[in-house]
């Protein structure tokens, strides 16, 4: 007799253990010993959800169906009834096929007899089955609630985190996955971008979706972008968003600023003469951004005057907010004079420093190298120690019990130095020439401001400084390390009285 074998395990039985290839090696043992032809074997792991399309058996049964006449396929095999038949539905389909194709159902561990006995043991088994489906899928549902009580999603984390073994943090941030999100609400904030060339902007960094589609399409953008779970909540079963034990990737202030954006409040997009105002500046006192707007005024003699100003682009600001306007000249020279606190008293002081700076990395580069050697040789000293021992235990000169017991001392040796070496790491020459030349830029960065075109202003705004806020009479430039250290220096007195 021809068969067909089907073997099949659902990813929970997979994970406690259960193996096709057993089910396989079983079922091939019982086809060898009854003398049966194996013609074709289905192997699959399937869900046990409720609902679930059971793919590979729909395509067995099929196959079955139409070559049984064909092939004279005599039987299914399988290694029990419930790898075969998880519900009623599916006994009364096989015993369809029994009944029109002549294919009966054969079974390692179970053996039912013929006449009603036999269908009525068969179709008890088939109910047990369905029981059992039933049970698991009402025991994994409690599970998960349980676990949504608890403050876990019990399910897949979204993009930007990675589901891990661990009870007490079985959701954690995924360590590249999480640096895309939080650029993406960090470009998207500024309010001056869309999708498509954040999407650009995030190639250009080296930030990918998956592997398959490397691109942020639109719609992912959209979804994180409106997605809760990044400052720590979830939602279960479509019931409302509730607080997570998951950590947060993105603060909500952020959030929130994102979603004014997204609903078309707050957005003002600046013209390219206007730089200033893509999304740099926020206002100090509501936290909307800073725009730009143009300004004609007509002269007595006849001709028009233009004036350039930076304002709040919040339209419906509270009683108590301020006039938050400012002219182009004086914000640019607001920021000229903001840069000068990053310049050391005099010429002589920032060349001493200069130089200072640049001896520290010379320094540092000959400390890293002579350790380096140092423990090179001391390497190259353990490893001789270890062959002539192994060469003494060989020619007699000490037992075993000394080998092993000098071989542990010399392992442990060789293992620190070996972590001193990797520890050293590599320090590139270079750092210290860029270094330098960053502090002198510093020395001469409020003169470079004024006498730069907008779009290097832009550039330097965003690389001197974390947040710029404008309120109706100050400027505030939160600086980036080393710039604020430059900025917020403590004074220090020389030996002749300079102060640093």
């Amino acid at each position: 007799m021809k068969i067909v074998i089907w073997a099949r395990v659902s990813s929970r039985e997979q994970r406690e253990g259960y193996s096709i290839d057993a089910q396989l090696r079983f079922c091939r043992a019982k086809a060898q010993r009854e003398g049966w032809t194996v013609i074709k074997e289905f192997a699959v792991a399937e869900s046990a959800k409720r609902g679930a399309e059971r793919v590979m058996f729909n395509e067995m049964y099929e196959w079955v169906r139409r070559n049984a006449r064909k092939e004279k396929i005599g039987g299914v095999l399988s290694h029990k009834l419930d790898r075969v038949c998880r519900n009623i539905r599916d006994a009364v389909r096989m015993q369809e096929l029994e009944d029109k194709c002549g294919v009966k159902l054969a079974f390692v561990d179970n053996e039912f007899g013929p006449g009603a006995a036999g269908a009525l043991s068969f179709n008890v088994m088939a109910a047990v089955a369905q029981y059992y489906s039933d049970n698991l899928r009402t025991e994994v549902l409690k599970g998960r609630n349980e676990k949504a009580e608890q403050g876990w999603l019990p399910a897949g984390a979204p993009f930007g985190y990675i589901n891990v073994k661990d009870r007490d943090k079985p959701i954690q941030p995924h360590p590249t996955e999480s640096k895309a999100v939080v650029r993406i609400f960090e470009l998207y904030a500024r309010g001056d971008t869309t999708f498509r060339l954040l999407a650009d902007q995030l190639m250009r960094e080296g930030h990918i979706h998956r592997t398959t589609q490397p691109r942020f399409a639109p719609t992912a953008i959209s979804y994180i972008l409106n997605n809760r779970f990044y400052i720590g909540q979830f939602r279960w079963q479509k019931k409302e968003w509730r607080p997570g034990r998951h950590e947060p990737l993105i603060d909500v202030a952020t959030f929130q600023r994102c979603q004014d954006l997204l609903g078309g409040k707050n957005r003002r997009l600046a013209k390219p003469d206007l730089p200033l105002a893509y999304g740099l500046f926020r206002c100090e006192h509501c936290g909307s951004l800073i725009t730009g707007e143009r300004i004609k005024r007509k002269l007595r003699g006849g001709g028009f005057r233009e004036h350039l100003y930076y304002r709040c682009a919040n339209n419906h600001p509270g009683a108590d907010h301020p006039v938050v306007r400012w002219r182009a000249e004086k914000l640019d020279e607001a920021i000229a004079e903001d840069l000068k606190t990053m310049r050391l008293p005099n010429a002589e002081i920032a060349g001493w420093f200069s130089h200072t700076l640049r001896q520290v990395f010379v320094h540092e580069i000959d400390q890293r190298d002579r350790q380096q050697t140092i423990l090179a040789r001391r390497r190259v000293e353990l490893t001789s120690t270890k062959d002539r021992l192994v060469r003494a235990f060989v020619s007699g000169a000490i037992d075993e019990g000394t080998l092993k017991a000098q071989t542990v001392d010399l392992d442990a040796q060789l293992g620190e130095v070996n972590r001193g070496i990797d520890g050293a790491g590599d320090m590139d020459a270079g750092r210290g020439d860029i270094a330098v030349r960053l502090f002198d830029w510093t020395q001469n960065a409020a003169e470079d401001w004024r006498g730069s075109k907008i779009a290097r202003k832009r550039v330097v705004l965003e690389a001197l400084s974390l947040n710029r806020r404008l309120s109706a009479t100050s400027l505030c430039l939160e600086k980036r390390r080393p710039f604020r250290e430059l900025s917020e220096r403590p004074p220090i007195q020389l030996n002749r009285g300079d102060r640093i």
